[in-house]
């Protein structure tokens, strides 16, 4: 263990030749409510929640992040102003009915008061944007309060969890890449009830009641030290509620020339029948059609054919244009969105968020 970590520490310091992202991840045991929190000794991890949201109004998309990044350079320093980790958070809200997304920002160091990432349960907050969890008592125990105010929006919503976490891949070790340190601890929590209210323009508007799964979320936390392999440029990645409870994971990380370098995911069944993983060459993402954004360039492909062992399904986009640009945060410009899941009849059976990265420009994990 002493040697372990006195080679972490000389990669820290970037000294030549010395690669820190050689040490695979161990599998282990997910502990809760510690692992919904902060693991600051790897270098990346987000808490990413996105869901559609139904008001007097219609139906909303809407997403939130809170990013860590661990400062490699800045971990050796003594001074107690230096920033070892750094915090970012996206917010946006698709609104179907104008054909718009508006989307926010923010970033800051941890520490001072601004920022903060909890090790011991999700409590992170950024500047006047927060996401807790406390325990509530049904299946899975866990409540998280979504608070963001940005100039054209805001985000005041509940999601409760209705099920258990879902570990992604070998009990919460997902791979993601042909060599074993390109891999993460993956948790899913699917299926997240919501309550609350959006407020667009200045018009606060309560969450309704409507079809079941109208009000429903999907939260990802994942955390790594070396996340993608180095001639990987991106990803796409779906996180889908289906209608009778279930649950939808696929993704592909891209090469340059477009080709999936590996890929994963899982289906987790209504009911009580077992998660079904995805080995890497059994899932297949086909493009069926584009879209290109005027402010990058990039042309995503808004709709998919998508491949599994437990089916063939169709991707569509609910709006074409929800491109982010995060330039100012974590630098990468991509497509996130609420979409649409059909099955080979082409009835609509799930809804949730559809995220591609690297087409306007290969994606740098900061």
């Amino acid at each position: 263990m002493r040697r372990r970590q006195m080679l972490r520490g000389l990669g820290a310091l970037g000294l030549p030749g010395f690669n820190a992202a050689a040490w695979a991840l161990p599998v282990r045991t997910l502990r809760f409510p510690r692992d919904h929190g902060s693991h600051p000794e790897l270098r990346t991890e987000w808490w990413y929640i996105t869901g559609q949201a139904r008001t007097a109004e219609g139906l909303w998309g809407f997403q939130i992040t809170f990013f860590r990044s661990r400062v490699d350079a800045a971990q050796s320093l003594q001074s107690r102003f230096a920033a070892r980790q750094l915090l970012f958070a996206h917010a946006a809200v698709t609104d179907l009915r104008r054909g718009r997304l508006l989307h926010d920002q923010r970033v800051a160091r941890a520490g001072w008061g601004v920022a903060e990432a909890s090790s011991t349960d999700c409590a992170i907050r950024l500047q006047d944007w927060s996401l807790t969890r406390t325990p509530h008592g049904g299946p899975g125990d866990s409540r998280y309060a979504i608070r963001a105010g940005a100039a054209d929006f805001a985000l005041e919503i509940d999601a409760s969890s209705t099920q258990a976490p879902l570990l992604q891949g070998d009990a919460g070790l997902s791979r993601k890449g042909p060599h074993p340190d390109e891999a993460s601890y993956y948790v899913s929590q699917p299926q997240l009830q919501l309550a609350g209210a959006l407020s667009v323009a200045g018009q606060r508007m309560p969450l309704t009641s409507g079809e079941a799964w109208d009000n429903r979320a999907w939260m990802d936390h994942e955390w790594s030290e070396t996340l993608l392999a180095p001639d990987a440029v991106g990803w796409d990645w779906i996180g889908m509620n289906l209608r009778g409870g279930g649950a939808l994971t696929a993704f592909q990380l891209r090469r340059a020339d477009g080709s999936a370098l590996w890929a994963g995911g899982s289906l987790r069944p209504s009911g009580d029948a077992p998660v079904q993983v995805f080995g890497s060459d059994e899932v297949r993402f086909t493009a069926q059609g584009h879209w290109r954004s005027a402010l990058s360039g990039a042309r995503y492909p808004v709709r998919w054919r998508l491949q599994t062992p437990a089916g063939n399904y169709g991707i569509t986009a609910l709006l074409d244009d929800q491109e982010l640009d995060s330039r100012a945060s974590t630098g990468a410009i991509y497509w996130e969105g609420l979409s649409t899941l059909r099955d080979e009849a082409d009835r609509e059976i799930g809804r949730g968020y559809l995220e591609m990265t690297g087409y306007a420009q290969p994606l740098q994990l900061r």
